[in-house]
């Protein structure tokens, strides 16, 4: 019975990192069409650094405010403290925005998910506080009240983010499909050494370090964009 069960919430686990799931994460490059399209990123080389560089800010940047908000809920005083500060750090307006809007999506779908888990407590508690649901906070909270561990979602979230930028690379033509897979198998191996830098550090020791990737994607707004083009 066990190991029935725990097959189940791996093919749980599976089925909600699944890129078909439409969170809205699917229609950000987070940079990576404008550092193509203004020469930032001209060889697979390149993109590689891009990758690692992404995946290092998003475990400095990130996974401190997971590792913060796993242990509480949208009720506990401290995480208004912990809301507001993810809320100020995020200077680029489409992540600003596009954070939102995955936050709601997730949280949309999940309550479908998981009626028994009462998670539009969350979504009415971002309401009452006037603070966008932030997809890195909901997407903590909301797994970690339906039973999910914290070293799952860390791994769950680097998992995610890596697959949507190679995804977004395959379909603005700089990748082939098998090679998109092959770095993206390469690249699990960077997620032990960015996981363990990462572990006991709390939202307060949150950094922030590739500010080129965030400056190019301050420019996305104003290229012309491929992203979904045939």
């Amino acid at each position: 019975m066990r190991l029935y069960i725990a097959r189940m919430h791996f093919a749980r686990l599976l089925h909600l990192v699944d890129s078909a799931i439409p969170t809205g994460s699917f229609a950000y490059s987070y940079g990576l069409e404008s550092s193509l399209t203004f020469g930032l990123i001209t060889t697979p080389s390149d993109l590689r650094n891009h990758l690692y560089s992404y995946l290092q800010q998003a475990g400095s940047a990130e996974l401190p405010f997971i590792n913060s908000t796993f242990h509480l809920t949208e009720k506990s005083p401290e995480f208004q403290t912990i809301a507001e500060e993810y809320d100020a750090q995020l200077l680029v307006p489409s992540l600003y925005k596009g954070s939102g809007v995955q936050g709601r999506n997730w949280l949309k779908l999940l309550t479908t998910f998981y009626p028994e888990a009462a998670l539009e407590t969350i979504t009415k508690w971002f309401e009452t506080q006037e603070i966008p649901p932030h997809f890195t906070l909901v997407f903590t909270l909301a797994l970690q009240r339906v039973g999910f561990a914290l070293e799952e979602l860390k791994a769950m979230y680097l998992h995610m983010l890596l697959r949507d930028q190679l995804s977004a690379a395959i379909r603005l033509g700089f990748l082939g499909p098998l090679e998109g897979h092959q770095l993206q198998h390469d690249f699990y191996a960077v997620f032990e050494h960015i996981l363990a830098a990462q572990v006991g550090k709390g939202y307060s020791q949150a950094t922030r370090s590739a500010f080129l990737l965030d400056a190019a994607q301050v420019l996305h707004e104003d290229i012309y964009s491929k992203l979904f083009q045939n």
